[in-house]
C-alpha cells in the first residue's frame, strides 16, 4: 500500500473507533504543500466529520476530541489538518 493510503487508513480507523462518525471524509492535500518544510514529515489533510459524539460540544472541544482520537498520528503521520466537525442535526 502507498504511504498516503496507509496514512488515510490510519486516520480513518482512529476516528471511526473513537467517534463513530455517520459521515467521514478525509482528503489528502499534501500535494498542495510540496516544497513546504512540513511536507517532508507528515501529510496535510482536510477532514469532514459528522458524529453524535459532538452533541453539546464547542468547536474547540470537537477539535480536541479529534486530536485525542488521532493521538500519536499527530506527531508522526500528520503535519497539518483542516477540520470541519458537526453533529447530524447541523
Amino acid at each position: 500500500m502507498e504511504p498516503t493510503k496507509d496514512r488515510l487508513a490510519l486516520i480513518k480507523d482512529s476516528l471511526t473507533r473513537a467517534l463513530h462518525p455517520v459521515v467521514l471524509s478525509i482528503n489528502d492535500e499534501s500535494h498542495l504543500h510540496v516544497g513546504h518544510n512540513g511536507a517532508k514529515g507528515g501529510g496535510h489533510f482536510s477532514i469532514q466529520i459528522t458524529s453524535l459524539a459532538f452533541e453539546g460540544k464547542t468547536p474547540v472541544q470537537r477539535h480536541q476530541m479529534i486530536y485525542e482520537a488521532l493521538g500519536d498520528l499527530m506527531k508522526t503521520e500528520i503535519h497539518a489538518i483542516s477540520i470541519y466537525a458537526k453533529t447530524p442535526n447541523e
